[in-house]
């Protein structure tokens, strides 16, 4: 992997879409994860102004410690970075007071996970849209495209990825090559969207090179038949999130008038 190659690819690749569109800079959420600190600082590379947010809901603390240190990292070597902290754990509670109930309380705390990561969108767009900036991104390609691991119109509602394109093992590598802090790459991968300190491993079943390793055979062609154990086990489980969660990259279903009926 051409580490120094694929950072310049990239940082070029956000400054010409800066450029073509006529906009300020970016903003993104900082959530103490891997995805989000490589993201923030290929932003910072560009030399364009970098707004970092942070937007805790109930969040659990050792995520917070590593997102106002990575954010203190990124202004420390870059200039042209600012960021706010918008506890948005109030505006959350008072949504959940007006909200129904529902007798199945599993489906109830994915939903309110969820509407979490709504509820963070809205306030990157807000800030966008008050400083010309485009909000970037922070999936990588298992997430993304693999087996839909992210909230449609939440993480998942963005203007551009810049890390869309590598799998979670290369994020860690050009981590690493960055120097990103330590405690960002030792720390377990979570969504934070539970207010606990649960990691996407648990909440998957498989780990990120598991699911890397089913995603190239998925997409070799491989079926279950051509393995057994643990294999096919990761196996299955990529398949069935990859089938069932297209929704969510593929263009919005569009009802088409017959000519005839206008």
């Amino acid at each position: 992997m051409k580490h120094h190659k694929i950072i310049e690819h990239i940082t070029n690749w956000l400054k010409n879409y800066l450029q073509t569109n006529g906009l300020n800079g970016f903003v993104l959420g900082i959530s103490g994860g891997i995805d989000s600190a490589l993201v923030s600082t290929l932003c910072a590379k560009t030399g364009f102004p970098v707004y970092c947010l942070e937007m805790p809901i109930h969040q659990e603390k050792n995520q917070d410690n590593r997102a106002v240190a990575h954010i203190n990292w990124l202004k420390k070597n870059f200039q042209t970075v600012k960021s706010s902290r918008i506890d948005l754990t109030s505006t959350f509670e008072e949504m959940k007071t007006v909200l129904p109930h529902h007798q199945n309380r599993e489906k109830e705390d994915l939903s309110l996970a969820n509407t979490r990561a709504r509820l963070r969108m809205t306030t990157l767009y807000y800030l966008a849209g008050l400083e010309g900036l485009v909000v970037a991104g922070t999936g990588n390609k298992i997430e993304d495209f693999g087996i839909g691991f992210y909230t449609k119109y939440g993480d998942g509602g963005v203007d551009i990825n810049p890390t869309a394109d590598l799998t979670k093992s290369q994020v860690y590598e050009l981590a690493d090559h960055l120097e990103i802090i330590p405690e960002i790459i030792k720390a377990k991968p979570t969504d934070g969207l539970f207010g606990d300190d649960r990691s996407d491993e648990e909440q998957i079943g498989a780990t990120y090179p598991e699911l890397e390793w089913a995603m190239q055979v998925y997409e070799e062609g491989k079926t279950e038949t051509d393995f057994e154990g643990r294999k096919l086990e990761v196996f299955l489980l990529y398949k069935r999130r990859h089938e069932i969660n297209q929704h969510k990259w593929k263009p919005i279903p569009v009802c088409e008038i017959p000519k005839k009926l206008l």
